[in-house]
């Protein structure tokens, strides 16, 4: 079948794919809070069995691909394999082998971050089984625009929580937080309980509540990265986690101001390259910031940063959101990791 996205997957396939396992699925993305909603969705009954991708060796799973599930009345086993991007990279040779004669005696399914489409694992797997591809950005490819993941947050998400979002609303809170599913999730949450029954959450109660206390936190988070005030950063983020915030959904609202700072240093290095006149408005323009107290603000800030870490910005970003999604997702390591990636960038 054809490639499934997390959005279609999950508000229109997840049942039906239920009531009929597929012998063999994949659930691949950068969206870790999309990847965990259909992991559930493909694991909600039966006997399952979890390996650690990280460490599992294909040795250690033959036996249990083969076995039978002794307490499912004849159903079949599912075998997990969460974290499994080098898993995948150490045998996928034997994968390739399993995926085109899975057998009868259990299910097996496939976690990881990223799944390269020109692979023969996953052609295998897309052309008999279930592929689930869990991204919240625009793809073309996959169908997914800006309008699918509207509906998407309206029904599927907000219908979580018993609670209405207006399209606006869902338009303004991605304007705002990015795309990262969950972040969205556990704001939508928040916002439900303000709501009296029946009445939607519109974008004036997004703007107001939303933008509150903990969007001028990360605002006063970002302000101390870019002054080298590290230990105001530290004290800043020690404040939204202690009121429950998880880095996973802290990084991208971090990231999302100095993001564009590392587009604007970006685009001034190019020109710069070029031989090319260049503003600064011009380049902040181009990276989405055209407000004039925008503009003043990210002025200051890049002072504050100096040319070497804000031309690092894009990296450092990314690196820090892979680490996070991967190596130090585990309670603890999540905290550790962005506490470090605080301290290096706040560091003159």
């Amino acid at each position: 079948m054809p490639v499934l996205h997390a959005f279609e997957f999950l508000t229109k396939s997840a049942e039906k794919t239920a009531a009929n396992p597929p012998a063999v699925a994949a659930v691949f993305g950068s969206d870790a809070t999309l990847r965990s909603w259909s992991m559930s969705a493909l694991t909600s009954t039966g006997d399952v069995t979890q390996f650690d991708g990280e460490s599992v060796r294909w040795s250690d799973l033959k036996d249990d691909l083969s076995t039978a599930s002794l307490f499912d009345m004849g159903e079949k086993r599912t075998i997990v394999v969460r974290g499994a991007d080098k898993f995948v990279s150490d045998h996928r040779p034997e994968l390739e082998k399993h995926v085109a004669k899975p057998g009868s005696a259990s299910r097996f399914i496939l976690e990881l971050s990223s799944l390269a489409s020109n692979t023969r694992l996953y052609k295998a797997i897309a052309g008999e089984h279930v592929l689930v591809a869990c991204n919240s950005a625009t793809d073309k490819k996959l169908g997914v625009t800006a309008a699918t993941r509207r509906k998407f947050l309206t029904d599927y998400v907000a219908g979580r929580h018993k609670a209405k979002l207006n399209a606006s609303a869902a338009d303004a809170m991605i304007e705002m937080m990015g795309e990262e599913i969950g972040m969205l999730d556990t704001e939508i949450a928040k916002l439900a309980l303000y709501c009296d029954e029946g009445k939607p959450i519109d974008e004036a109660m997004v703007r107001d509540i939303v933008a509150g206390w903990q969007g001028k936190t990360v605002w006063q988070i970002t302000d101390a990265i870019a002054a080298g005030d590290a230990a105001e950063a530290l004290r800043q983020l020690d404040k939204l986690m202690s009121g429950g915030q998880k880095p996973i959904a802290l990084l991208p609202q971090i990231a999302w101001s100095l993001r564009r700072l590392g587009m604007a240093t970006a685009m001034v290095e190019h020109r710069e390259k070029q031989g090319r006149k260049w503003q600064l408005e011009d380049a902040l323009s181009s990276a989405g910031i055209n407000r004039p107290s925008d503009i003043q603000r990210a002025k200051a800030q890049l002072k504050g940063l100096g040319r070497h870490r804000a031309k690092n910005l894009l990296g450092w970003l990314l690196d820090a959101d892979l680490r996070l999604k991967g190596t130090h997702s585990q309670d603890g390591r999540d905290r550790f990791l962005l506490e470090q990636f605080v301290i290096k960038l706040a560091k003159n």
